[in-house]
C-alpha cells in the first residue's frame, strides 16, 4: 500500500465522484431553466440556492485538491491541517439537506394539510441543520485533522439525526402517494415516478450519510469520511431537481389542464385557491379529475381529429 492511499488517495476519489455529481446537477439546472416551468417564487429560490451551493462547495473542493496535491507536493506535512473546504463540507451539506427537507415536508403538508407530520418534520430538520453547522465550525476552529475525533459526538448525533429525517421523509412520502393510487394506468404511472424520487432523496443520502459515519468511525486517521461527505450534498440536489424535472415526461403524457392542476396539488406552481381536505385522498382526487377532464377531451375527438360530441 502506498504512503498516501489512505490520505489523499480517497479524498480524490470523493472530489472524482462530486464533480460528476456536479456535472448531472449542471446539466438538470440547464435542463430545469429550459423548461420554463411556471413554478412558485419559492421553488425557483431553491433551485437557484441549491445551484450556487454546489457550485461554490464543488470549485472549493477541487482547490483544496490543488493546496494538497500541486502547492504542497513536496510538503507532505501539509496533509496534517484542514484546508478550508474541508470544514466547509458539514456546512454545505447541512444547509443543502435543510433546504431539501423543508421542501419535501412543505410538498407532504400540501397533500396532507397535516399540521403535526409537518411541525415534525421542522422539528427534526433544524437542530440536523444545527448540528451540521456546529461540527463544520469547530473542525474549522480545530484545524488539524488528527484532533478531529473531538468532534466525534456532535458528529455522531448530525450524522444519526440526518439518516433519521431521510428515512422518515421517504416512508412518509412513499406511504402518501401509495395510498393515493386509484387504478387507472396513467395516473398510477404519475404517482410511481413521484415515489420513486421520494425513495430516491432518502436512500442515497442515507447510504452516503452512514457510509461517513461507519468511515469517520472506525479509520478517524484516515480520510475515507471525506470519500463519503463530500459528494452528499450534490446527492440531495440531484435527487431533488429530479423530482422536478419528472413533471417534463408527464406533460407530454397528460393533458395541459391535467397536468396544470396535479401541479397545483404538488406545490409546484402557485395555487389559485387552496385545495381542502385532511389526508393524502386530496392527491388521489385531484389527479382523478384531472384526467377524467383530459379523457372527456380526448374521447370527444374522432381519430382524424373531428369533433364526434354533439354541442350542448
Amino acid at each position: 500500500m502506498g504512503l498516501y492511499d489512505q490520505t489523499l488517495g480517497p479524498l480524490l476519489v470523493g472530489i472524482f465522484f462530486n464533480t460528476y455529481l456536479y456535472g448531472i446537477v449542471t446539466y438538470q439546472f440547464a435542463s430545469y431553466h429550459r423548461a420554463n416551468f411556471n413554478d412558485r417564487l419559492l421553488v425557483k429560490s431553491v433551485v437557484a440556492f441549491l445551484f450556487v451551493l454546489d457550485t461554490v462547495h464543488s470549485i472549493a473542493v477541487i482547490y483544496m485538491a490543488w493546496v494538497y496535491m500541486v502547492t504542497n507536493y513536496t510538503n507532505p506535512t501539509a496533509l496534517q491541517f484542514g484546508v478550508w473546504p474541508y470544514p466547509f463540507t458539514p456546512i454545505g451539506t447541512a444547509a443543502a439537506a435543510l433546504v431539501t427537507h423543508l421542501f419535501l415536508g412543505d410538498r407532504i403538508y400540501r397533500l396532507t394539510h397535516n399540521k403535526v407530520l409537518s411541525g415534525i418534520i421542522i422539528a427534526m430538520a433544524i437542530p440536523t441543520f444545527a448540528l451540521g453547522m456546529v461540527d463544520g465550525i469547530e473542525a474549522w476552529i480545530i484545524h488539524v485533522n488528527a484532533d478531529m475525533t473531538r468532534i466525534k459526538a456532535p458528529v455522531i448525533a448530525w450524522l444519526s439525526m440526518q439518516v433519521t429525517v431521510d428515512t422518515f421523509l421517504t416512508v412518509t412520502l412513499s406511504i402518501i402517494l401509495a395510498r393515493a393510487q386509484t387504478g387507472m394506468p396513467t395516473t398510477d404511472t404519475v404517482l410511481r415516478r413521484l415515489i420513486r424520487g421520494a425513495i430516491q432523496t432518502g436512500l442515497f443520502a442515507s447510504i452516503f450519510s452512514l457510509g461517513d459515519l461507519i468511515t469517520f468511525l472506525l479509520l478517524p486517521d484516515a480520510n475515507f469520511y471525506g470519500m463519503f461527505a463530500i459528494p452528499i450534498g450534490r446527492i440531495y440536489s440531484n435527487t431533488l431537481l429530479d423530482t422536478l424535472l419528472v413533471r417534463e415526461k408527464l406533460k407530454m403524457e397528460m393533458s395541459s389542464s391535467a397536468f396544470e392542476r396535479t401541479s397545483r396539488v404538488m406545490g409546484w406552481i402557485p395555487a389559485t385557491r387552496v385545495t381542502p381536505g385532511p389526508t393524502a385522498t386530496n392527491l388521489h382526487i385531484a389527479v382523478h379529475r384531472s384526467l377524467h377532464d383530459s379523457t372527456d377531451i380526448v374521447s370527444s375527438y374522432d381519430g382524424e381529429g373531428k369533433n364526434i360530441t354533439n354541442p350542448v
